[in-house]
């Protein structure tokens, strides 16, 4: 992401489902570029005004009318003033015209955009699809599941809660049940979290992550 930043290019960012890419993209831009840290939510096959709209809000103009000439002057005016790092997951459900919009804010800025578009690995057809990327983008980076050695650093950074848990207990909880997804592993921080409500307990300790593991486990299977 350093170097798209530097670059002002987009950077795509691809990877199965649960792997934490969207988690990944924005920790790394609000820790390491809070500033420039700008989000965009967008619904289901969002157009060009959607777009607008969701810059207009990502980057605090809030009162105009992001359909308005004007308002699209003034998106480019703040994209100008400061780099940023615009962020869009599920950018592969984008129609043309809103890669066209992206486009134009690359090409017309002095300096270029920084622009994150995170897809599936269904997603990265469509994105290399897009004859615009081919040449703006700086990196297409595939994320892989966590290895044994990136799971304490990354569970950590997930939730506080892990930050009390040993690395080879964190390593064993991955090896058993998380598998390297992130998405699993927000959903064992659920469980663990429900119960130290329930039993009014501090920190999880190794018998606790057990009986919780093998409780979530027994309530997916069919």
């Amino acid at each position: 992401m350093a170097d798209a930043h530097q670059q002002r290019r987009f950077l795509c960012v691809l990877g199965d489902a649960g792997l934490g890419k969207t988690f990944a993209v924005h920790y790394t831009a609000h820790t390491r570029f809070p500033r420039a840290h700008a989000p965009l939510r967008l619904g289901a096959r969002p157009g060009p005004a959607d777009l607008r709209a969701h810059l207009d809000h990502a980057l605090g103009l809030h009162g105009t009318a992001p359909a308005e000439p004007a308002a699209a002057a003034l998106i480019r005016r703040a994209l100008a003033a400061a780099p940023r790092i615009v962020v869009i997951d599920e950018a592969d459900r984008m129609p043309e015209a809103c890669f066209e919009y992206l486009r134009f804010l690359h090409d017309d800025l002095p300096d270029g955009l920084c622009a994150v578009l995170i897809a599936g690995q269904r997603g990265e057809k469509a994105l290399r699809a897009q004859q615009m990327l081919l040449t703006r983008t700086a990196t297409w980076l595939t994320l892989q599941p966590l290895t044994r050695g990136q799971v304490p650093r990354a569970v950590a950074a997930l939730h506080p809660l892990w930050q009390t848990v040993a690395p080879d207990q964190l390593c064993f909880l991955d090896g058993y049940f998380a598998h390297g997804s992130l998405r699993r592993w927000a959903l064992l921080t659920h469980y663990v979290q429900r119960t130290l409500t329930a039993t009014g307990t501090a920190r999880p300790d190794p018998g606790m992550l057990r009986q919780v593991v093998a409780r979530i486990d027994t309530s997916r299977r069919p």
